[in-house]
């Protein structure tokens, strides 16, 4: 035989190992020989080798026997059992206010950050420390979420916040080191490695078909492993803990019997309509096919519902279809039943052998079952498609990956344990501030993308590698604290022009940072309370244009008298706006024409006049023939204590004081206060005081219309000469 065109495959399984040799001869198969045996002891646990010993000696009678009829067996072709595999969902959210559009490195960032979580989740569940203990062999995207709410795509999207959930499957390491070390000490050399499920996959369902949605089961002893194809690839695998087992060990207790028995009548029941048992107690009984299921229906729906439930996990929906394989898929009515769980039309799940194998010669004697196309799809797919390792270097540390998909820069970085959400620079402290009572966040800058470079090259996370690549990863610079300007705060600052008086005036807002004035171009702080406004009312914008003196002008005309406030319209200045009436309280808009009336002055006698106050007291007589009006004061106003003339000026504020005099009767004497009177030259120099005719003293009092006179005896008789003040 062709040395070169032999292949030798092992599947190493839980209960059995099987060892196939196939014949290549341009692009077909021939199957030359199987040998299966069965493990003696417990040295398969869970896909995982417990003991190499044991599993290492099985390994070796194979060869062996194989070598006995087919030559020397240096190298061998093998897989890592599917139910060593481990799924775990996991779901990332990042806040994205206020940052640019996403882009696709964000967002393979953002997926690598949930692989990395999921990791981390299993080596939890498996009490390992090291999350880098486990090889990412594919993840899924489940969903992308924008705010929530679920997106097709996070490319160029804005929100507040991003998501992604994804389901990612790992391969411990110590299972790929302890095959490894089985094959060794059974003398043979790895020739090639794959997974159970792709090799499986691989054989059945072609790339050309991974288009479609479907759904392999292989369905063993203690597992069931599942794989999923959709958009031309293999999207998810998973692996329940209940599979071929559960079905003999309900047969055992339904029928009191052995595993071994129990085992022989579940694959007789797959070719038989009756089978025939003997129980421990040595009673032999005939039984239907249809009665045996019944018994066992309890079991089959477990299996049933284990298998449709993963799937559905996997898939988030019913496959289009459902291919089994493994000894386990042999088990009676379980293809209807997982169609009619997932709702499939029952010719969309069905069982398939090696007889489904594209490109397989078979030679008569070979059995076709379906636990056959796993050992016949390891060889093919290992040769077809070997995974292997390959060995990098991440910042100086070699990093030895798996090679079950193209590898990129992002598998290299989780295989070295780097933390991708620690890789991103962190955003700077952003601050608070209050803007005209609204309290605004302002971000610092964003954290830089990390510096990636493979090979002296800037690199992206989805870039393949080859083995001996260098890759060096820098963490991305952290964001600077928030720094704005009053001016940043502001879209647009508001201005009016306007006119007052004939003369043009441009408003600009008054702005204030913690009650002090402050610029446009003033840095503010964390916690300040900026203040941007436009003055509205009259009285706003002639403080804002310091024309105090108009300002005043409009302020109401008050005063106080003896503490008592009044107020004078009439002598409060006018404004009119457009030439309507205004008071300072009226809103100003842009363009509006202003004209203000100045207020009118205000006399001591015209507020005595306003109020209605008597300043003097008046009454007429007749003094030597004359009319003369005599008068004194009996009201006195009074400003900080100095006495007001009638003609002095009142201002607004002013605080005046009322001080009243008691009015009593005028006297005769009184008269010499309003006239002067010269003594003649010729008199003697005494005089006499007439009232009415009679004569009267200084004191004597007098009535409104009194004649008075005075009177000079003189040595010419003449009268003496009076001037009136």
């Amino acid at each position: 035989m062709d040395e070169q065109k032999k292949l030798f495959a092992l599947d190493i399984g839980t209960r059995t190992v099987v060892g196939i040799i196939l014949e290549e001869n341009g692009g077909q198969y021939h199957v030359k020989d199987i040998v299966i045996k069965e493990h003696a002891e417990r040295a398969m646990l869970d896909g995982q080798i417990h003991d190499v010993l044991a599993v290492s000696k099985i390994i070796a009678e194979i060869r062996d026997e194989l070598e006995a009829k087919h030559g020397p067996l240096k190298k061998v072709c093998v897989a890592a059992a599917g139910r060593a595999l481990k799924t775990e969902r996991s779901e990332t959210v990042i806040c994205i206010k206020g940052k640019p559009m996403m882009q696709k490195q964000d967002i393979l960032h953002l997926e690598l950050s949930a692989v990395q979580q999921a990791q981390a989740m299993v080596a939890e569940k498996h009490e390992t420390e090291k999350s880098y203990y486990y090889y990412c062999v594919g993840y899924s995207v489940l969903y992308y979420r924008l705010d929530k709410e679920e997106i097709g795509s996070l490319i160029d999207q804005q929100g507040d916040e991003a998501s992604v959930e994804i389901i990612a499957t790992f391969l411990p390491k110590v299972v790929v080191e302890s095959l490894i070390s089985a094959l060794q000490r059974a003398g043979l050399e790895m020739e090639a490695l794959t997974l159970e499920p792709i090799a499986a996959i691989n054989v059945l369902i072609p790339p050309s078909m991974r288009r479609l949605n479907v759904a392999l089961v292989d369905i063993g002893a203690g597992t069931s492993d599942i794989a999923i194809t959709d958009m031309g690839t293999v999207t998810a695998y998973g692996m329940v803990p209940v599979a071929g087992d559960e079905i003999t060990e309900a047969i055992s207790d339904q029928f009191l019997l052995d595993f071994p028995l129990a085992e022989k009548a579940k694959r007789d029941l797959h070719v038989s309509d009756t089978i025939t048992v003997t129980d421990i107690l040595g009673f032999q009984t005939e039984v239907s096919r249809e009665e045996t299921i019944e018994k066992i229906s309890p079991a089959l729906e477990r299996l049933t519902n284990s298998i449709c439930d993963e799937i559905l996990q996997l898939n988030n929906r019913p496959p289009k279809a459902v291919m089994l394989v493994g000894g386990g898929s042999l088990t009676p009515g379980l293809p209807e039943r997982i169609a009619q769980r997932l709702g499939l039309p029952a010719n969309r799940v069905a069982i398939r052998g090696i007889d489904a194998i594209s490109g397989l010669n078979l030679p008569d004697f070979t059995y076709k079952g379906p636990e056959l196309v796993t050992p016949i799809g390891i060889a093919i797919a290992a040769k077809k498609a070997p995974v292997q390792y390959c060995t990098v270097y991440v910042n100086d540390q070699p990093v030895r990956l798996f090679e079950v998909k193209n590898l990129t820069v992002g598998d290299c970085l989780l295989a070295a344990g780097i933390k991708m959400n620690k890789l991103y620079g962190k955003p700077g402290l952003a601050m608070i501030v209050k803007l005209n009572g609204q309290s605004v966040t302002i971000p610092g800058s964003h954290g830089e993308a990390p510096v990636i470079i493979r090979n002296s090259l800037t690199s992206a996370l989805d870039e393949e590698i080859k083995s001996g690549d260098i890759i060096t990863v820098s963490r991305g610079r952290d964001g600077l604290p928030a720094e704005v300007r009053i001016k940043d705060l502001i879209d647009e600052v508001p201005e009016k022009s306007i006119t007052i008086n004939e003369k043009q005036y441009t408003i600009h807002p008054v702005i204030t940072c913690n009650e002090k004035a402050a610029s446009l171009e003033q840095i503010i702080a964390d916690r300040d309370k900026v203040e941007c406004r436009i003055p509205e009312t009259f009285e706003e914008v002639l403080r804002n244009l310091n024309l105090n003196d108009l300002l005043s002008e409009l302020t109401p005309f008050r005063i106080s008298i003896n503490e008592k406030e009044t107020f004078l319209p009439r002598h409060t200045g006018k404004l009119f706006k457009n030439g309507l009436e205004a008071n300072y309280h009226s809103i100003v808009d842009d363009g509006d024409n202003l004209r203000i009336e100045k207020r009118g002055t205000l006399s001591v006698k015209e507020l005595a006049d306003i109020k209605q106050l008597v300043l003097q007291q008046r009454i007429p007589v007749m003094f030597n023939g004359k009319k003369l009006e005599l008068s004194r004061g009996i009201l006195e106003f009074q400003r900080e204590g100095a006495v007001l003339n009638e003609d002095d000026a009142i201002h607004a504020g002013d605080a005046i004081t009322l001080v009243k005099k008691p009015m009593s009767p005028f006297i005769f004497q009184d008269i010499f206060s309003h006239v002067s009177v010269d003594m003649p030259a010729a008199s003697s120099g005494s005089f006499v005081l007439l009232k009415n005719g009679e004569k009267a003293s200084f004191h004597e009092p007098i009535e409104p219309g009194d004649h008075l006179k005075i009177v000079w005896p003189a040595i010419n008789n003449k009268n003496s000469n009076v001037k009136y003040i």
